[in-house]
């Protein structure tokens, strides 16, 4: 099942999308998904008659990973701790939402990764419980200023900065995480191509790892990692993240 996030000129709202790639339907739903049971309305809305927003606004945090894929230079072994930072919720944004290149770096990269979403409180879960919290899985952009990412040994600048985590399109509730391919594409050229089968710790994994350390809440979303090279973006270009049983995340880039 996918679920948009969207909305026509009021409030947000939910919808369940229904029918073919370029002829999709929003089923609308009351409430929010993540939330409680959410019945549908019996309103349907072409999808191109609206705007989708970020299928998910976290509640309290972003959780993303470095090096986990098998293939990054920067790979940590598995058996070692996995470089983690957060990012706030003041960073999301959704599909066609412009990337805002800040006046205090110059270098600016793409990450595309899968993000996992998750749907009820947990702290400290076993791995055969994971796929009792996972929720879904949409598409994300770890944005970061690379020039200032050991800035002062920290990285809240370069990575927490607005429009930094987009995420969309949807939120797909039935997919298998353990092999998709994701790729990134800038101005139409392809700068990254990878599978979630070279992580070095698969979705279970990782969201054990971080519950062990913190509670984890409805509406929270953990980036996976993401392939390498990164790439640079520039205003006037537009970046793109697909992920296979998910979609396209799309969004121009401009300049403050």
């Amino acid at each position: 099942m996918r679920i948009a996030r969207f909305t026509t000129g009021e409030d947000p709202r939910f919808a369940v999308v229904e029918g073919e790639p370029g002829q999709e339907t929003l089923a609308v739903v009351a409430g929010d998904p993540l939330v409680s049971a959410t019945p549908f309305t019996g309103e349907r809305i072409p999808l191109d008659r609206t705007r989708l927003l970020s299928p998910v606004l976290p509640r309290s945090k972003v959780i993303a990973v470095g090096g986990n894929y098998s293939h990054a230079p920067d790979a940590a072994p598995v058996a070692r701790d996995l470089q983690a930072f957060l990012k706030p919720n003041t960073s999301v944004v959704g599909p066609d939402d412009p990337v805002v290149l800040p006046s205090w770096s110059s270098e600016i990269h793409c990450e595309g990764e899968l993000a996992v979403v998750i749907g009820r409180i947990c702290r400290d879960l076993p791995r055969h419980r994971v796929p009792e919290v996972v929720v879904g899985y949409t598409c994300a952009n770890d944005v970061t200023a690379r020039d200032r990412q050991d800035e002062a040994g920290q990285s809240w600048r370069a990575k927490g900065a607005d429009t930094f985590c987009p995420l969309g399109p949807f939120l797909v509730t039935d997919l298998d995480p353990s092999d998709l391919r994701v790729r990134t594409r800038v101005g139409g050229r392809t700068v990254q191509d990878g599978r979630t089968s070279s992580m070095l710790r698969d979705v279970a994994d990782l969201i054990c790892h971080v519950s062990a350390a913190m509670t984890l809440l409805p509406g929270d979303v953990v980036l996976t990692g993401t392939p390498v090279p990164s790439a640079p973006l520039s205003a006037g270009r537009r970046v793109e993240i697909e992920i296979e049983g998910i979609g396209i995340l799309s969004n121009p880039v401009v300049v403050r």
